[in-house]
């Protein structure tokens, strides 16, 4: 069909077929195909990328923590989300912190959709076994005390 076709009828008000709107139809449905599983691989990685952002800034927060408890003698006792929070307002409502190794180590967890990120800091080497902190995915474990702190 051409396109002075398809100018007579829209002029003679006679619209458009069924065969011509379900081709449309089909070329939307193709599009779409292709463009929704993009997006959620682009929302897996943001999410992703959020909780590690979100791991990274209570970090500090829990160094802090570190300094400010029971005179600067330095513990981690009572490490929490919260208590993360009270020590830098910025970090994110999903980061939970708990202590480690009697007080000497901790672990931050955050999740972000199906992203869950970790990091196991201080001294935590005798609870956990892990002796390098780095931010991955699922190191904190109930055998660690878990990350159950909010």
């Amino acid at each position: 069909m051409t396109v002075e076709k398809i100018k007579q009828r829209l002029a003679a008000d006679q619209g458009f077929t069924l065969i011509e709107l379900l081709i449309v139809i089909l070329i939307l449905g193709i599009l779409v195909a292709i463009a929704v599983p993009s997006y959620l691989s682009f929302r897996t990685r943001a999410q992703q990328a959020a909780a590690q952002a979100n791991v990274r800034s209570a970090v500090p927060a829990a160094e802090s923590w570190y300094q400010d408890t029971a005179g600067g003698n330095g513990s981690y006792a009572n490490l929490s989300g919260a208590n993360l929070r009270v020590e830098a307002p910025g970090v994110s409502p999903n980061v939970k912190a708990v202590a480690l190794n009697s007080n000497a180590g901790y672990c931050i967890q955050d999740t972000e959709g199906a992203s869950t990120y970790d990091y196991i800091g201080g001294n935590a080497t005798a609870a956990s076994g892990y002796a390098v902190a780095t931010i991955q995915a699922g190191t904190c474990s109930a055998a660690d005390g878990g990350v159950a702190a909010t």
